[in-house]
């Protein structure tokens, strides 16, 4: 089960909305229930959540007292954490994805040098063929092996970032307000 922050644990951030379309996408007319986030909206957040603590994000969204409307404030709600949750599982799944990549590569790489070291100790100079996979294996398990590497070390790490803000988003599931100005 999972632990839901309460108020006191969590961080604060306020937003200043003219109207309910600045969450949205200016190019889709899809009704809020389906309607893509504005990136304006979503990089807004995750600037004002960059130094936050992991506790949990309370976000506040203020909005005009003459345009309030709580259906669509339910239906908002619903849409943010639909797609923090989303995107928070899409990131996981692809930092898993190139991890296993990478994993696969270092496998294949040592694959590689071990039949390269087996032909070697078999005495490759009797046949050509076995000459040619050795020249071809050696090079071919260096790479997949460092490649293979990069990725579990470096590539995987690139996702972090998002994946953080996604992570602090979903953790945050239903701390979504709406306050009048």
């Amino acid at each position: 089960m999972r632990h839901r922050p309460s108020l006191s644990d969590t961080s604060e951030v306020s937003l200043k909305l003219d109207k309910y379309d600045d969450i949205f996408s200016d190019f889709d007319t899809r009704p809020y229930s389906g309607r893509a986030l504005s990136v304006d909206f979503l990089d807004e957040i995750k600037r004002a959540t960059r130094d936050k603590d992991d506790n949990g994000i309370e976000l506040i969204l203020n909005v005009s007292e003459t345009t309030r409307s709580e259906f669509h404030e339910a239906t908002i709600k619903e849409r943010l954490a639909a797609h923090f949750g989303r995107h928070y599982r899409l990131l996981l799944e692809e930092k898993s994805r190139i991890t296993r990549l990478g994993v696969s590569m270092v496998a294949v790489g040592i694959l590689c040098m071990i039949a390269a070291t087996l032909i070697v100790f078999k005495d490759p100079s009797k046949s050509l063929l076995l000459s040619f996979l050795v020249v071809f294996l050696e090079p071919a398990s260096w790479f997949l092996l460092w490649e293979g590497m990069s990725q579990i070390i470096f590539h995987s790490k690139e996702v972090d970032p998002e994946l953080e803000f996604y992570r602090k988003m979903e953790n945050s599931n239903g701390n979504v307000h709406f306050k009048s100005y």
